[in-house]
């Protein structure tokens, strides 16, 4: 009879460790297997690669978004495209260049529209805390190893290694795995050809890889063949046109970029009910 309350006990213990540590049981989120990714957050209604993008992207339902990360010259991570801020900001020079209380000094939303006037460049960090736990992270890396030690440091600290992979090339790869080789890597080391870099992307080990829709798509299908029988997800970069959704899904097309979210998801959806 003691044995048998004893075993009761340990079994109501792991029990409420499973259903009320909330650590424990984030990290069971189901992640989408398919899907369409949100190029630098919901771009095309609002300033890329900004808190207000990817809460948009967020509401809208994509089941990827991709952004970018760059070393500011304090070396601090913040969310940023280009090499210089010109474009999509009130400012002027390279990111490099510029401190993070700089950087953050600056309107990276009146670019767009009147209406996002005051938006800031976001840091790593708080992007990565308004993230559901439920969809990946594409997070393209604009530097070198050092940039890639740094935002596995943050990843960890965060608690996204589940849902995040880092698309960078060898040397921020480098970087990443420094820190943690369990991290997830989207092969970006693009070669002379789309046959060298899927043969790359293999040797490594890597989880992800990006193809390109401007190159080498005589190929595309005996290209996916192969990547899924390596068990690779495959990221296509890209379009905005959602006719060509249905094709590309079929072919084996795991999560399609796009720069115009809401009609692609709108063709998502319709595609998945069809199935």
């Amino acid at each position: 009879m003691k044995n048998k309350l004893r075993y009761l006990k340990v079994f109501f213990i792991l029990v409420s460790l499973l259903f009320f540590n909330s650590e424990l049981f984030g990290q069971v989120e189901i992640l989408p297997s398919q899907g369409i990714c949100a190029h630098r957050g919901a771009n095309k209604t609002h300033p890329e690669n900004t808190i207000s993008a990817f809460k948009e992207a967020i509401r809208l339902g994509a089941q990827m978004i991709e952004f970018d990360v760059q070393l500011t010259k304090d070396e601090k991570l913040i969310i940023m495209h280009d090499a210089t801020v010109d474009r999509t900001t009130n400012g002027s020079g390279f990111v490099k260049n510029l401190t993070f209380d700089q950087l953050r000094s600056l309107d990276a939303g009146t670019w767009k529209s009147k209406k996002f006037e005051g938006e800031k460049i976001p840091t790593l960090k708080e992007v990565l805390q308004i993230m559901p736990n439920n969809i990946w992270l594409n997070i393209h890396l604009k530097g070198n190893k050092k940039l890639g030690a740094e935002t596995a440091k943050v990843l960890i600290a965060e608690s996204k290694m589940h849902q995040a992979f880092i698309a960078s090339d060898k040397k921020a790869a480098k970087g990443v795995q420094k820190i943690s080789s369990e991290i997830k890597i989207c092969n970006m080391q693009r070669l002379s050809s789309r046959t060298k870099y899927i043969a790359k992307t293999i040797a490594k080990g890597y989880s992800f890889i990006q193809l390109k829709k401007s190159r080498d798509n005589a190929t595309v299908k005996s290209d996916i063949e192969n990547l899924k029988r390596h068990n690779i997800t495959i990221n296509y970069v890209q379009t905005d046109d959602a006719k060509e959704i249905d094709a590309l899904l079929n072919l084996g097309i795991d999560f399609i970029l796009t720069d115009d979210l809401e009609p692609m998801l709108e063709a998502y959806d319709s595609y998945k009910a069809n199935l």
